[in-house]
């Protein structure tokens, strides 16, 4: 098994963002679905889902297509190579709080990075990004810039950083199901700025990383900063984790997980509802997002896939993708 088989995979949606966005922009959007390996025929079928790698790939070829870092979001283009500079810049500051003060003072010098404030209030460090005169922002241009810096920030100090919540200033997509994966808080929508949001004591913790350690960060970006953390604290996460174990062995019952996360079956099953999810529906999102890997990486036929993932037959192993997804396995090999 590969280790990404594991991972969760990303809903249509995000590659519709941006898809649309490259078609505003008149960039290329055939050859950027190629180089990525995305079928145009998913993207008219609401419950299909991508590898983050997948999502990388195009992040990147607009990248080296556009020059613009920061894909259209700031006033004036980010010509590869700023955002290097700039975590070169910051990661001198004694403190995190010095780092995101220093941040905020690089506006004058780079005026296309979008205006950034730390606010101090009640306990809470608010980090606001100011897009008020960007015309058109897209929502997955917004995540990964509130991504990026979040997983930056939180490397700079040595470690995780745990996020209070995430606040965005577009409207709740409610097919979009992987804020939890990415963020691991709360997100409100439509608020009136980007935001992050964490407890402001940790403004005094010591950046501690060295120029080396950075290059080493930086080296596989945007895989290395998008790629998903265990950030997430909600039951379904852990309940996930727990669950992969199925994907080498023996599927853990209720019994095994509830004994694993000290609660009864019963208190388990009742708290999943409570997040409007199940033990079986868990599953069936971890068999899906394998499944997808693995048809993706094109290393493995269909009926070799099919009985790696437990199923009596490869037309079994068929329709279950066909209801997990709305296509056949064949539409997501390259």
């Amino acid at each position: 098994m590969s280790p990404t088989d594991s991972r969760s995979t990303l809903p249509i949606q995000r590659v519709r963002a941006i898809v649309e966005l490259a078609q505003r922009r008149g960039w290329d959007v055939t050859g950027m679905l190629d180089d990525a390996g995305i079928a145009p025929e998913l993207l008219a079928e609401g419950r299909s889902r991508v590898t983050l790698e997948q999502v990388v790939e195009m992040v990147q070829r607009l990248w080296r297509v556009t020059d613009d870092e920061l894909l259209g979001l700031g006033l004036h283009p980010m010509p590869r190579g700023t955002l290097r500079l700039v975590c070169f810049g910051l990661v001198g500051a004694s403190t995190l709080g010095g780092a995101i003060r220093r941040f905020e003072s690089f506006r004058r010098s780079l005026p296309g990075l979008p205006p950034i404030t730390l606010i101090e209030h009640d306990g809470e460090a608010r980090v606001i990004f100011d897009i008020s005169e960007v015309s058109q922002p897209v929502g997955i241009v917004i995540d990964t810039m509130l991504t990026i810096t979040h997983r930056f920030i939180a490397w700079a100090i040595g470690g995780r950083l745990r996020l209070r919540r995430v606040e965005v200033p577009y409207p709740r997509d409610p097919e979009v199901d992987d804020y939890e994966l990415i963020f691991g808080a709360p997100v409100v929508f439509s608020a009136p700025a980007p935001m992050l949001v964490f407890d402001a004591a940790l403004l005094d913790r010591p950046t501690t990383r060295t120029e080396d350690e950075l290059l080493v960060f930086l080296r596989n970006a945007p895989a290395g900063v998008l790629g998903p953390r265990d950030y997430s604290v909600s039951l379904a996460s852990r309940v996930r984790r727990i669950l992969e174990q199925g994907l080498t062995g023996a599927w853990p019952s209720i019994e095994d997980i509830a004994a694993a996360l000290s609660m009864s079956p019963q208190t388990l099953r009742r708290k999943l509802r409570e997040e409007h999810t199940s033990p079986r529906e868990i599953r069936e999102h971890i068999l899906r997002d394998a499944a997808i890997a693995s048809l993706v990486r094109g290393d493995e036929t269909v009926s070799a896939l099919s009985r790696r993932l437990g199923f009596s037959e490869p037309s079994a192993f068929s329709r279950a993708f066909r209801r997990w997804t709305g296509s056949a396995p064949g539409s997501y090999q390259r």
